[in-house]
């Protein structure tokens, strides 16, 4: 039977029904997965349990814990990675130190992903054929993708913090979660049952695919949206905002969820405020990476900051090179990847570290480390040309830059209610003629790397 086939929809349509969406949520999240669990030899529930406890704990106690986990993976890297174990002993470097004063790690250069895929191998801690592994590959949103390798000890600690940053904001693995994913051309419409649609029984997850983001697309969306109505909708942050602008032009806003988790791309002020205005919903903001997985959300709610999960890696921030707005470049040291151990690797995302009495928090998020634009010879970062065209020009809901073409293509998608005309001469009188203007719909944006990531600049 195929996925699409008729018995397939209407079951759908029962299994959101009360009682029925609840039996299956249960059957789903404390059946189904405890057998998906066993049967895949993955080891998560323990990993949350373990997580629940480490955040009970107060922050000195915890700080104390992630110490002790920095210098045992140093300790582990300058013994089992060649790349490691050349470089402490080039440098005389003694992880125990790092115990006493974090400020050491200083001593070390920074990991770069250029410095991995140089390194290839020697970053391994042994072979890959020795063991099961995963091999992630990064975006390639700020440059070449890059390939890393986890072994399943830090697979599963991956799927833990997960599931444990969704418990915290109300997800429980009875409720359901929908995911956005890109439909391809060539996409065929596959066997049922298949082991997907047991993964996504067992986690209670469906899937949204779509390759448009127009109103055809952004209609469908809200109609699937609308028939299933999970707990929890997670997609990049353009995407949501898109179709928030629509359902409010549209309907006037509604309601189908509970939670937005925003995910892949910055969440900007305007796009939250619109996303929880129209849709009704709580907005929700994580940070992740394919090299290290989620390294930071908001456990609390907005409210609450965005907070690291330390007992995942040691967070940094630098002032990041070639940038003309001071801002800062986050650094991170993985605690869980034995593998492949990345230590003070340089993220290319732009926000500071703060920590606090109740833990570390990132401040200051503003965008992507390339996300610079230059303007008639002078270098801008993007927030400032957002700044420029929220409170001098107005009217624009959307932009993109791209730089590869000469003048650089400044895409706007206009508010309802805005004129071209207007906008064209207010844009002319700021920046002459820096940009080719084209007017366009949310589709029309470029999205790039692997995962087609939203960026307000595009460079290759």
């Amino acid at each position: 039977m195929r996925a699409n086939h008729p018995f397939l929809r209407y079951s759908e349509s029962l299994l959101v029904r009360q009682p029925f969406r609840t039996l299956k949520g249960f059957a789903g999240g404390y059946i189904a997965y405890p057998i998906a669990e066993n049967a895949e030899k993955r080891n998560v529930r323990p990993k949350i349990r373990e997580l629940r406890d480490h955040y009970s704990l107060p922050m000195p106690h915890r700080r104390r814990i992630a110490l002790e986990r920095l210098v045992a993976t140093l300790e582990f890297a300058g013994a089992k990675v060649p790349y490691y174990r050349d470089l402490f002993h080039a440098k005389q470097f003694d992880p125990a130190k790092v115990k006493d004063d974090p400020r050491y790690l200083e001593e070390l250069p920074y990991l770069t992903k250029d410095i991995i895929r140089e390194q290839g191998t020697r970053l391994l801690s042994g072979p890959l054929e020795a063991g099961k592994h995963h091999a992630c590959k990064t975006g390639g949103s700020t440059g070449l993708s890059t390939t890393i390798y986890y072994d399943l000890e830090g697979a599963d600690y991956s799927s833990a913090v997960t599931n444990y940053c969704r418990e915290r904001i109300g997800k429980l693995r009875h409720r359901s979660e929908l995911h956005f994913a890109c439909r391809f051309p060539d996409q065929a419409v596959p066997e049922w049952p298949s082991r997907e649609d047991f993964k996504c029984f067992a986690m209670n997850r469906s899937n949204i695919f779509f390759d448009r983001i127009d109103d055809q697309g952004l209609e469908e969306m809200w109609r699937t949206l609308k028939r299933r109505r999970p707990y929890l909708a997670h997609s990049h942050p353009s995407t949501m905002y898109a179709l928030a602008c629509y359902v409010q032009r549209k309907y006037g806003g509604g309601k189908a969820f509970q939670v937005f988790e925003s995910s892949g791309e910055l969440l900007e002020p305007h796009a939250r405020e619109m996303i929880a205005k129209a849709l009704r919903c709580r907005v929700i903001d994580r940070y992740g990476l394919a090299e290290l997985g989620v390294m930071a959300y908001e456990l609390d709610g907005h409210e609450g900051g965005f907070q690291i999960l330390e007992s995942e890696g040691w967070p940094e921030s630098r002032v990041a090179p070639d940038n003309p707005d001071g801002a800062h470049e986050l650094v991170f040291t993985g605690f869980r990847n034995r593998l492949m151990p990345l230590i003070r690797y340089t993220t290319g995302d732009l926000a500071r570290v703060q920590e606090t009495g109740k833990g570390f928090f990132l401040t200051d998020v503003v965008g992507r480390i390339h996300d610079v634009v230059p303007i008639n010879g002078v270098a801008h970062p993007t927030h400032h040309i957002q700044d420029m065209l929220d409170h001098r020009v107005g009217g624009i809901q959307e932009f993109q830059i791209d730089l590869r073409t000469t003048p650089p293509t400044l895409r706007i998608v206009l508010e309802p209610h805005a004129n071209a005309e207007e906008t064209t001469a207010k844009l002319r009188h700021f920046w002459q003629d820096a940009f080719t203007i084209a007017y366009v719909g949310h589709d029309d944006f470029v999205r790039v790397g692997s995962r087609a990531k939203f960026r307000h600049v595009v460079s290759a």
